[in-house]
């Protein structure tokens, strides 16, 4: 349990050396900065999610069959007690309101968890968890990346490692069926792509009948200049001078 309650960051810094972990003690947590309505509802998702996510983790310990579903019900249950207090704590520095009960949906869930046994509990409780989380990791990146207030920040950054190691849990369970997970949206650089490519040939076109235009109005402006020349030349050839008129009447 010890080694359970121990932050993210230090369970697997001794498993993976090589990879960077978030230092999350670099992040200020004063309370400093404006919190918005998505940082209030962040809270309240993040308080939501142990109120149904702790008693779940209890039931596979009970009701399940599976040693691995068991000990995957346990680190989830314990580590949303870390977690559970990292929100109230950050709430209570905010002035925030938090809930009390999990919502109707999770009410839902915790309903099908009691009425299952053995294996249908298991592929229930990794469904529904392994769902929720899915949701829910998204939704933290955007909070992270755009929060103005450093103890949600801070939360955000937190919460991030506690549903990422969920996600990982459930997963080893090997009952999550990835081919019914929702697919994610085609990606907006391609169409994005395509566009700058339209507007760049359209500039080059542009660019390219101007420079046509700068070259050719020169061009025809010396061919007429030249032609009157040649006009003017000529026709002073065809026409006698008066003083040549006046020679030959004296």
């Amino acid at each position: 349990m010890a080694l359970l309650l121990l932050p993210p960051r230090a369970a697997q810094a001794a498993e993976d050396p090589g990879v960077p972990v978030p230092p999350n003690q670099l992040i200020t947590d004063t309370g400093e900065g404006e919190v918005s309505a998505a940082d209030r509802d962040f809270a309240n998702k993040v308080r939501l999610a142990g109120l149904w996510e702790m008693p779940a983790g209890q039931m596979a310990q009970e009701k399940s069959d599976d040693p691995r579903i068991k000990s995957i019900g346990k680190e989830i249950a314990a580590q949303h007690t870390v977690l559970d207090q990292m929100v109230r704590t950050a709430a209570k520095k905010l002035d925030l309101d938090l809930p009390d009960k999990p919502n109707a949906d999770q009410q839902g869930w915790l309903g099908e968890m009691r009425a299952a046994e053995g294996k249908e509990f298991d592929q229930i409780f990794v469904d529904r968890l392994r769902a929720a989380h899915g949701k829910i990791f998204p939704a933290i990146a955007t909070i992270r990346a755009s929060t103005r207030n450093d103890t949600i920040r801070k939360l955000a950054q937190r919460t991030n490692q506690f549903v990422a190691t969920h996600l990982t849990l459930l997963e080893s369970s090997t009952l999550v069926d990835f081919d019914e997970l929702p697919t994610a949206p085609p990606p907006a650089a391609a169409t994005a792509s395509a566009k700058d490519t339209t507007a760049v040939l359209s500039a080059n076109q542009t660019a390219t009948g101007q420079q046509s235009s700068q070259v050719t109005t020169p061009v025809v402006a010396i061919v007429v200049v030249a032609a009157f020349g040649v006009a003017f030349l000529v026709t002073r050839k065809m026409w006698p001078s008066n003083s040549r008129r006046r020679r030959r009447y004296y």
